[in-house]
């Protein structure tokens, strides 16, 4: 039996340190009369979905479907009520609810996003939303303190679930469904098709925002580039060095400390892999700014970036997320015309090509989950907790019916740098 197991449905475990999960052993205060209003909306909504609903008490709502087991009606509506989506997330940290298949549900809740509030409450979203802090903003300062809450947990951790690569990015695969045995395969096609969008090759002055683990840098410098890699988590930094060290680079790739304000130089080509994510909306000009800045008249700029609808990145774009409070502070998604409008009004960056491989990014969650879950004993002996595991489940989950439910996409853009030289 695991220790998920022994524990009894519908309550937090008695071990759940309160000091590393104060919000989920501790429920939000919350009205009755807030929580009768959100047990009406959640049952309304549920019963135009595509979903089976069993409540502990006997409630039973939606089409059919999926099934999502509420065992704490009452403490799951308080949530809710209290938090919306942040709330709904810590409900299943709290074993307050649970899914036989937790994918196939959100993705049926992702598919609906725009349609779960009604609308007159939307438009009054500002004034019951909860909203992001400041210190989350993606300022030098704030940037790294978010980056390092993700990236800095530990490199062990994340080696239990991806591949060899490291890569932690959506793969490029052949075709579907894919397996383990396969996924380095297609991690290596993804980066190859971006040093290719690049132009990178033997000469090539490379810079990589966003280094990762090093694979990239690895493979541009295979072929003969220059590469500058710039990342602000010194976990990443550390094995990524050794691993260059250990292919023999250290000649061609040089790993910095470094925000992307602060990069100087010129280079012939740019790469930046599921980085802008980090950014957030109010710093995205700079970000936009800076590649163009240090791109030389005449390169390429090969860019991999999370999309999100346009109206709901709108809608969202203030609003704090349960992503945003547990798994990728100060995170926010652009939109494609977002990331156009931006780049037309602050830069000389033209857009080329531009590919969106969603359905590829699923699957690539899909093997990270399977793997995670796999390996949760070992997840535990590194020292992260039940109510971690739980929540690393969800984000994996929620992420992969995000790009299911095609809520969420992946693109691979290529731009260049006009040259006003004749």
């Amino acid at each position: 039996m695991t220790t998920a197991e022994s524990c009894p449905v519908g309550t937090p475990r008695r071990d759940t340190d309160p000091l590393r999960w104060p919000d989920v052993v501790t429920r939000p205060p919350s009205s009755r009369a807030r929580t009768a209003v959100t047990r009406a909306l959640v049952l309304r909504a549920l019963e135009r979905l595509p979903l089976r609903a069993r409540f502990a008490d006997g409630t039973r709502a939606g089409l059919g479907g999926p099934v999502i087991d509420i065992h704490d009606p009452a403490a799951f509506h308080r949530r809710i009520g209290a938090q919306g989506l942040v709330g709904f997330g810590e409900s299943y940290m709290a074993r307050e609810w649970d899914a036989p298949d937790l994918v196939a549900a959100l993705t049926v809740l992702a598919g609906n996003a725009a349609r779960l509030v009604p609308a007159p409450l939307q438009r009054l979203r500002a004034l019951w939303a909860m909203r992001r802090p400041d210190i989350q903003r993606n300022t030098p300062a704030g940037a790294r303190h978010n980056i390092s809450r993700h990236y800095d947990l530990s490199n062990d951790l994340f080696a239990l679930f991806l591949d060899d690569t490291l890569s932690y990015s959506s793969a490029l695969f052949r075709g579907f469904p894919a397996s383990w045995t396969l996924l380095p395969a297609a991690q290596h096609r993804k980066i190859d098709r971006l040093l290719d969008l690049a132009d990178v090759g033997p000469g090539t002055r490379l810079l990589e925002i966003g280094t990762g683990w090093g694979e990239l840098a690895i493979r541009a410098a295979a072929r003969g580039a220059r590469v500058t890699s710039l990342t602000l988590s010194r976990e990443q930094r550390a094995l990524a060095r050794e691993r260059v060290r250990r292919a023999g680079l250290d000649d061609r790739v040089r790993i910095e400390l470094c925000d992307y304000r602060e990069a100087t130089g010129t280079y012939d080509a740019v790469v930046s892999v599921e980085m802008i994510e980090a950014v957030g909306e109010e710093f995205w000009p700079v970000y936009f700014t800076t590649l163009d800045a240090r791109l030389a008249p005449g390169g390429r700029l090969a860019l991999q970036a999370i999309t999100m609808p346009h109206d709901r990145m709108l809608a969202s774009r203030d609003t704090f997320t349960w992503i945003q409070k547990y798994v990728f502070p100060g995170g926010l998604l652009p939109s494609v015309e977002a990331v156009d409008e931006v780049t037309r009004a602050h830069t000389g960056l033209r857009t080329i090509r531009r590919d969106a491989f969603g359905e590829h990014y699923a699957e690539t969650l899909r093997l990270w989950r399977e793997r995670f879950t796999e390996r949760a004993d070992e997840v535990a002996a590194l020292g992260f907790d039940e109510t971690f595991r739980r929540m690393w489940t969800f984000y994996l989950a929620y992420s992969e019916a995000g790009f299911r439910s095609g809520y969420l996409d992946v693109q691979q853009y290529l731009f260049t740098k006009e040259d006003p030289t004749p």
